[in-house]
């Protein structure tokens, strides 16, 4: 194991490539090529354009990282009541 942490980042996902890769652009506007954490593959969890996601990136390769979390979606257009 590296002595190393991951940088965390959020991002929106901007294209579905094959192989369960994802291209996401990152909120300081750089994209990344993205796959998924093995736990989120064993739970099915299925990502589409626009989800916002929680991102690991190593500090050795800024071009590369894996999607830990699918951030929750705020209702739009709904009343508060």
């Amino acid at each position: 194991m590296s002595n190393e942490q991951p940088i965390e980042l959020e991002g929106t996902i901007a294209t579905v490539l094959p192989g369960t890769l994802f291209r996401v652009k990152l909120d300081n506007n750089h994209e990344v090529l993205a796959h998924i954490s093995g736990k989120m593959r064993k739970h099915f969890v299925r990502l589409t354009v626009g989800d916002r996601v929680r991102l690991e990136m190593s500090p050795y390769d800024l071009t590369k990282a894996r999607i830990t979390y699918r951030l929750r979606q705020e209702p739009s257009g709904g009343q508060a009541r």
